[in-house]
């Protein structure tokens, strides 16, 4: 690559110099050099020559002198490194350029050799300023992209460390959320353009930062679903207790956001949630061109079959048994063993709870109840019939009380 720089000097005899000096590094294609006679000269120059990469400049010129120069470089968004070049007994001008901003300074008469050697330094300095503008630019650029997945901390780690950093693909065991909103094509094909735009913003803006309020990796949004990552591709040893925690805010947050759509006229349809644990493929997989850092497996297909269960449960959360345990000291109730399409086996989904609600006397009747259903005990019936009657809200037992009044006996249940 070749440096360019710019002497700046009235001398009439100094281009000759430098020029017959460095031809060598000339017809080599290290060095070319642009030349000036004073300041003003110098600035236009540098206007016409933006690929300057240093300055060379005596102090005492005409109309504009070196100091006068360098402070206006220095003024640049663009700051050039110059090389102050002054008489050796003005050593008062040389601090002030110094302190100025100056790169380094020469003495008159100008020894060649020295030139060389100083010119040598600032190009390593300008090349090392150079390379740690770019890694900075591709820095940002990556913060930039990553900030659309990751919360502000995982994002800034990664674009730290490198994308390649728990960015290639590989197994690794996570837990996810899926969430999806009930009747939303219908809203889709009834809302003005602008409302709907405003309405899907909002939403998908709020729900992101509940997500990334802890700490969770935003995998895809596809119009109102969003699918949401834990221990990836950071390590998160609570990545279970965190997705629990992440959808019971999510479904908080939610409520609030239709309540105040609602308000306005919109019927804005119930946020679903499904949450499941289990090991997935999980890594960049949008190659060279685009950056698509996702995940596919069983796992994510389960936790998207438990959102859909909703439906069909009365419920707004699913989770699985597996999440369930992995968190640990989990509150919530059985809603029983399902069967999920595209599953073999029957899957054990609880409704997570929060604090008071799990602490009501409701959910311990409930409990009881379900355990009625579960060793088949004939009283099951009139055990779900006080509970929902007790409790007209109670969705999930009018479910199993609708269940068995159909003449189902145990808890096992076929969903789509």
């Amino acid at each position: 690559m070749t440096a360019t720089i710019l002497v700046v000097d009235d001398e009439p005899d100094l281009e000759a110099l430098v020029l017959q000096k460095f031809r060598r590094q000339i017809r080599d294609g290290a060095v070319a050099f642009v030349f000036a006679h004073d300041g003003i000269e110098a600035l236009a120059s540098i206007e016409q020559h933006p690929h300057v990469d240093m300055v060379v400049s005596d102090i005492n010129m005409p109309r504009m002198d070196g100091l006068s120069l360098l402070a206006k470089l220095q003024e640049a968004e663009d700051k050039k490194s110059t090389i102050i070049v002054s008489a050796y007994g003005d050593m008062s001008n040389i601090r002030t350029a110094m302190n100025r901003g100056a790169f380094d300074f020469l003495t008159k008469p100008i020894d060649f050799g020295d030139l060389e050697m100083t010119i040598d330094k600032t190009i390593r300095h300008v090349e090392m300023m150079r390379e740690a503008r770019r890694r900075q630019a591709e820095a940002e650029r990556a913060h930039a992209s990553l900030s659309r997945y990751f919360s502000p901390q995982i994002a800034s780690r990664l674009a730290a460390i490198g994308d390649s950093d728990g960015m290639e693909v590989h197994w690794r065991e996570i837990a996810t959320i899926f969430t999806d909103i009930t009747s939303f094509t219908s809203l889709v094909e009834t809302a003005a353009p602008e409302v709907l735009g405003a309405l899907l913003n909002e939403y998908v803006g709020g729900m992101t930062d509940v997500v990334f309020a802890h700490e969770g990796t935003v995998a895809k949004i596809i119009g109102d679903a969003i699918q949401v990552l834990f221990n990836a591709p950071g390590d998160q040893p609570d990545y279970a207790r965190r997705a629990i925690a992440c959808a019971h805010d999510l479904d908080i947050w939610a409520q609030a956001f239709r309540e105040r759509w609602k308000e306005k006229g919109v019927n804005f349809g119930v946020t679903r949630i499904g949450v499941h644990a289990g090991s997935a493929l999980v890594g960049n997989f949008g190659g060279s061109r685009f950056f698509d850092y996702t995940a596919y497996g069983d796992t994510i297909n389960t936790a998207a079959r438990l959102e859909a269960a909703n439906k069909h449960l009365g419920t707004r959360i699913c989770v699985s048994a597996a999440v369930a345990e992995a968190a640990g000291d989990f509150q919530g109730r059985p809603v029983g063993d399902i069967m999920l399409r595209g599953r073999s086996e029957p899957l054990r989904a609880f409704e997570p709870l929060q604090d008071a609600p799990f602490k009501a006397p409701a959910t311990a009747q409930y409990v009881e109840a379900f355990a009625k259903l579960e060793a088949g005990d004939a009283t099951a019936m009139p055990a779900f019939a006080a509970l929902v009657g007790l409790h007209a809200d109670d969705a999930l037992a009018g479910f199993h009380l609708k269940r068995l009044l159909n003449g189902a006996k145990g808890v096992r249940m076929q969903l789509e």
